[in-house]
């Protein structure tokens, strides 16, 4: 069985990576969401391994709380300007 490829926040949006970096240094409160993000990435990868269906309920609302902190998260990076 091959293995789901992560989807960290750097691989998502490759060209808001200096500003991931720089607010994942700078911001207690985006480094604790973007490590949110990445738990949730690896708890849903891990059913999609597993074949959990997809109308599971438990697993659409980890893909809905995936996608909104990923937009919260992009949107906090791509408003940022690294100093």
């Amino acid at each position: 069985m091959s293995s789901i490829p992560s989807r960290t926040l750097e691989t998502e949006f490759p060209d808001l990576a200096d500003s991931i970096r720089h607010l994942v240094q700078d911001s207690i409160q985006y480094k604790s969401d973007r490590d949110d993000y990445h738990k949730l990435d690896k708890a849903i990868r891990g059913l999609e391994e597993r074949g959990v269906a997809t109308d599971d309920d438990h697993f659409k609302e980890l893909k809905t709380q995936r996608a909104r902190l990923k937009d919260q998260l992009y949107q906090k990076a791509k408003n940022h300007s690294p100093q």
